[in-house]
């Protein structure tokens, strides 16, 4: 058994090629292998949101607090509100982030594949950004 301090995950500030707007992210696991977890919590301020991008074995996204919003390419906007799950099927390229007036909280987990774990592509338009999203 590993306890890791809370002291020992620093909140870091994401990179701005990957995210649009203020965005923070608290570690919380990188398992050695053989597990594959990692897992993050990520802050979201007004308007911020991830780029495009796609996970090799999915993404699970538990929202903690606040309203955000998330999209597959090709599909509609859709709102996600604290204690909401979303899973992203491996390969889907999507986004997720606030909304444009409030913050939201999630925990990220996915898993790494032993190549990566994450491709980051393009980032979210303002225009594919503003698309009025389903409830």
């Amino acid at each position: 058994m590993d306890i890791t301090p809370a002291s020992k995950h620093a909140s870091r500030r994401v990179n701005p090629d990957w995210f649009t707007g203020t965005v923070w992210q608290d570690p919380i696991v990188e398992a050695p292998p053989p597990a594959r977890i990692r897992s993050a919590r990520v802050a979201f301020e007004p308007g911020a949101r991830t780029a495009w991008h796609t996970h090799p074995l999915g993404q699970t996204l538990h929202v903690v607090h606040g309203i955000g919003h998330v999209q597959a390419k090709g599909g509609p906007v859709r709102v996600i509100r604290a204690g909401d799950t979303v899973y992203i099927p491996p390969d889907e390229k999507h986004w997720h982030g606030a909304s444009p007036t409030n913050g939201m909280v999630h925990i990220a987990m996915h898993e790494f594949d032993g190549e990566k774990h994450v491709t980051w592509m393009e980032h979210v338009t303002d225009e594919e950004y503003g698309i009025a999203p389903t409830t």
